[in-house]
C-alpha cells in the first residue's frame, strides 16, 4: 500500500495540474473576450460625416462583441495608419478627387470595401443673405466685406487643399483673401456667431453637412471646376481587414445611407445631443431599427 504521504503528494500534484490547466483554459477565453482578434481601431478626421459614421459603427460593432477604439486625427494621419496597420478602418474616404493624393500615396496598401454615400462636394458657401457674391468670381472684388478671410477647417483637410492651390490663384484672390485653417468645429462657431449677428463671412464646406439644414446659406458657383465634382464617401480598410474580419467587411459592404438618414443623425449629434455621440447613435437607431438589421448587424 501507499503511504498517506504518497497519497498526500500524489493528489496535491494532480491538483496543481487541474489548476494550471483551468488557469490556461481561462486565459485564452479572457484574452478572447477582452479584444484580441475581436479589436478594431476606427481611424477619422474631423469632419462631421465622419464622426458621424465612426460613432454608428462603433455602436454596431461593439454589439457584436468587438471591442473598438476610435482615433481622431487629421486625414494624412489616417491613410498613413491604415498602410500600416496602426488604423483597421476608415469611413470617410472622398474619391477619386479629394483625397487623390493620400490614394496615389498610399492605395496599394489600402483595401477598397464600399461606397456608402455617393453625391459628396466640396463647396464655399456664404450666408443668403450675404448680396452681390453668387460665384467664386465674385469674391476678388468684395474681399473687404469678408474682412479678407475665407474661414477654412484643418490644415491638412483634402478641401483646404483645394481652396489654397485652386481656388485663391484660379479667381485671382491672392493677396486678396487668406484662407484662416484651424478646425472644423471653429469654422463652424465662426459662421455661427456671424449668422446671428447678420454679418459676411465665406467658409470651406462640404455636402454633406447638417449645416445646410440648420442655415439658409448658397453654394458659390465654381464655373472653373476648382473644387471638382462629385465625389464619393468610400470605406476603406487596412491590407488584410477582409480576411481577419470577414463578417464585419459584409457589414460595411452594404453600409449606405441618404441625405435624410445622414441628416437625421448628424443633427443629434451635433445640436441635439452636442458632445454625447453615443446617446445620439443610440436614439437614431432606436429611430430607424430596421438599419441595423439590413446590415446583418442584429444580434
Amino acid at each position: 500500500m501507499w503511504s498517506s504521504n504518497l497519497v498526500r503528494r500524489v493528489a496535491l500534484a494532480a491538483t496543481a495540474a487541474l489548476a494550471l490547466t483551468g488557469a490556461a483554459a481561462c486565459g485564452d477565453d479572457s484574452d478572447e473576450s477582452a479584444g484580441g482578434d475581436k479589436k478594431i481601431t476606427i481611424g477619422y478626421m474631423a469632419w462631421d460625416e465622419a464622426i458621424a459614421a465612426s460613432y454608428l459603427w462603433r455602436n454596431l460593432l461593439v454589439e457584436k462583441g468587438f471591442e473598438v477604439e476610435l482615433k481622431n486625427v487629421e486625414a494624412g494621419v489616417v491613410y498613413q495608419g491604415l498602410s500600416t496597420g496602426d488604423i483597421d478602418l476608415f469611413l470617410d474616404g472622398w474619391l477619386p478627387q479629394t483625397h487623390a493624393s493620400y490614394w496615389e500615396r498610399y492605395g496599394d496598401k489600402l483595401e477598397k470595401i464600399g461606397v456608402w454615400y455617393d453625391d459628396a462636394s466640396l463647396s464655399i458657401a456664404v450666408p443668403d443673405y450675404v448680396t452681390g457674391v453668387e460665384s467664386l468670381a465674385d469674391l476678388a472684388g468684395n474681399a473687404g466685406s469678408f474682412d479678407g478671410q475665407i474661414i477654412g477647417i484643418e490644415p491638412g483637410a483634402g478641401l483646404t487643399a483645394a481652396t489654397q492651390d485652386k481656388v485663391i490663384p484660379g479667381y485671382g484672390l491672392t493677396g486678396k483673401l487668406d484662407l484662416k485653417t484651424s478646425s472644423t468645429p471653429a469654422m463652424l462657431a465662426a459662421l455661427d456667431s456671424a449668422i446671428k449677428d447678420k454679418k459676411p463671412i465665406v467658409v470651406t464646406l462640404w455636402h454633406p453637412h447638417w449645416a445646410y439644414s440648420k442655415y439658409q446659406l448658397k453654394d458659390l458657383a465654381d464655373p472653373k471646376g476648382t473644387l471638382g465634382q462629385a465625389e464619393q464617401i468610400t470605406t476603406l480598410a487596412r491590407k488584410g481587414f477582409g480576411a481577419d474580419f470577414p463578417e464585419v467587411t459584409e457589414m460595411l459592404k452594404k453600409f449606405t445611407m441618404d441625405d435624410q438618414q445622414l441628416g437625421s443623425l448628424e443633427d443629434l449629434m451635433f445640436n441635439v445631443h452636442k458632445g454625447d455621440e453615443e446617446k445620439a447613435v443610440e436614439e437614431w437607431l432606436k429611430a430607424n431599427p430596421d438599419f441595423a438589421g439590413g446590415l446583418g448587424a442584429a444580434s
